[in-house]
């Protein structure tokens, strides 16, 4: 079985001894969960109406539940597999910008910083959603503001998260997207 047929998803690519599966279904499906529920509350449902909310609901049970599988799923989805120290962030970032920069398996430190931020801006927008809903905070300005400017940050950094994505792609010869679809990456 060639490793262009392996790599597509068709079987196991660590039959061939090619590839190791490194995103869980659990990470997987969070992923493309958050990026679905921000796609349709930003651009497709009207704020405030019910659709909004129970995309908003979704996507706090998947980041609840991520949150959870980061401290208790497989190796790369665990935060103390990925979250780096501040001296790591540095050299690492010394080294992208020398072009000099290590290939890793699992998130890098700078992707595991953009995660990182991009959990607390959901989370950030989840709680200030569900507060517009409360009698106490119902039609307050600051809130919806706030509310909003979250969830422009959310799209702002995930528009720098997909661009960082697909240069290191480049960079490493590697489809770290289809990689975040499949499971799978190159050893």
């Amino acid at each position: 079985m060639t490793d262009r047929v392996a790599q597509a998803g068709g079987v196991p690519p660590s039959a061939a001894g090619a590839n190791v599966r490194v995103w869980d279904p659990v990470v997987r499906l969070f992923h493309w969960t958050v990026v679905a529920g921000c796609v349709l509350n930003l651009f497709v449902l009207e704020d405030g109406e019910l659709p909004h909310e129970i995309v908003g609901y979704a996507v706090a049970a998947a980041l609840t539940i991520r949150l959870v599988w980061g401290f208790i799923g497989t190796r790369h989805a665990r935060f103390a597999d990925f979250v780096p120290t501040p001296s790591r962030l540095i050299a690492y970032v010394r080294a992208l910008l020398r072009g000099e920069e290590p290939r890793m398996l699992g998130h890098n430190p700078a992707g595991a910083v953009m995660m990182l931020a991009l959990m607390a801006l959901l989370a950030a927008v989840c709680l200030t959603g569900w507060m517009t809903t409360l009698d106490a905070f119902w039609g307050e300005d600051w809130l919806e503001e706030l509310h909003e400017g979250l969830a422009n940050a959310i799209l702002v950094l995930a528009l720098l998260h997909a661009a960082a994505a697909l240069f290191e792609s480049w960079r490493h010869r590697e489809n770290l997207v289809w990689s975040m679809v499949t499971g799978w990456k190159r050893r």
